[in-house]
């Protein structure tokens, strides 16, 4: 794959190589796999180390690798880049997916699937009924002025 030193316009890249831009992804889902918080334990009277992996997130990544997320889509639209960081947003996308199918609370996943990979609520409709025109129904408005009323129907006497 081709590598770059040169932008012809605009701010510098933050990376010269695609290796340099790979190597900093691996090292953010490396971070996210390992992360591990420190609980209290009342009865040790300790603190606990246990496992405890970071969602990835596009945002998490961006700011790993020291640029914004509209950086890493201009980062996409370069050819040399590309596959990186297409290979990046769909170990993303994937852990995201997992993520929405393994919890009850999905607004969140589903949030970031549209927003960061293009995901829609897609509802259809067939206005046709298979290839037919619909008829349209006519009613007439009825209102108390409107209304007639015939004495021997409306008298209970």
């Amino acid at each position: 794959m081709k590598e770059t030193s040169k932008n012809p316009v605009g701010r510098p890249l933050a990376f010269k190589s695609v290796k340099e831009l790979s190597d900093k992804i691996d090292e953010y889902f490396y971070w996210c796999d390992n992360r591990t918080k420190d609980i209290y334990i009342k009865d040790l009277g300790d603190n606990l180390s246990v496992s405890s992996p970071a969602p990835y997130t596009m945002s998490g990544l961006a700011r790993r690798l020291g640029i914004d997320r509209d950086t890493i889509i201009n980062y996409s639209h370069k050819e040399y880049f590309f596959g990186t960081i297409k290979a990046a947003r769909e170990r993303v996308q994937e852990d995201v997916e997992t993520r929405l199918m393994e919890t009850s609370n999905q607004s969140g996943a589903i949030f970031n699937l549209k927003n960061n990979f293009g995901w829609k609520d897609k509802t259809e409709t067939d206005i046709t009924s298979n290839g037919k025109g619909l008829e349209i129904p006519v009613f007439k408005v009825v209102t108390p002025e409107t209304v007639t009323h015939d004495k021997d129907s409306t008298d209970t006497n």
